[in-house]
């Protein structure tokens, strides 16, 4: 068996993810390296922050783009008949994505939290949990202005709607993972969140 498909499509995926676009986005708009300002996360919220919601909203599609072009390519050249790979392939890509925003090869292995590039993942994937998911958050983050918190149940309801919806499977394990990695990387949120210090949208 030849893998070195599979792991182009793995190492592709894991590039694409790791360009830093909140960090090139607000350089560019700002001069400011949001590294060394906010949370120092490279994620749309972090960049609102620092350089505006306009600046937000286009890192935010970038981010999600990310994750959902490497898992389309997979999906698109399976089903044109150009490449024939197995079931768990298009979750490594789709993986591959998410670790590589989470650490990026481009800002010495750091990164953002994730949150965006995992929707845009898993949306191929996992539409309806996707969708669910997203109503919990902005239902959360309206009802409590706090937007990690709203990530978090949002992690949570992804892996837990496509339990729900459609029992185990293969979806539902790469979804935990990924709620796992959401929330490993929002541990600081956690913990100003149980001291009552985490920041509050206005």
């Amino acid at each position: 068996m030849n893998l070195w498909p599979d792991i182009t499509f793995v190492a592709l995926a894991y590039f694409l993810g790791s360009i830093p676009f909140g960090f090139i986005f607000t350089k560019y708009f700002t001069g400011t390296n949001i590294l060394e300002k906010g949370s120092g996360n490279i994620g749309s919220t972090n960049v609102g922050r620092i350089a505006g919601r306009r600046v937000a909203r286009i890192t935010q599609v970038c981010d999600m783009l990310k994750g959902l072009l490497p898992v389309a390519v997979v999906m698109i050249s399976e089903k044109r008949d150009l490449y024939h790979f197995e079931e768990s392939l298009i979750f490594l890509v789709a993986l591959a994505a998410v670790l590589g925003h989470d650490f990026s090869v481009f800002l010495k292995f750091k990164g953002g939290k994730g949150v965006n590039t995992t929707l845009g993942a898993s949306l191929l994937i996992a539409p309806c949990s996707v969708l669910v998911s997203v109503l919990i958050y902005f239902g959360v983050k309206w009802k409590y202005k706090i937007v990690s918190l709203g990530s978090l149940c949002l992690a949570i309801s992804l892996p837990v709607t496509e339990w729900i919806m459609n029992s185990l499977s293969m979806i539902f394990y790469f979804l935990l993972l990924s709620a796992g990695l959401i929330i490993i990387r929002h541990i600081p949120n956690i913990r100003r969140l149980f001291s009552g210090t985490e920041c509050r949208v206005h």
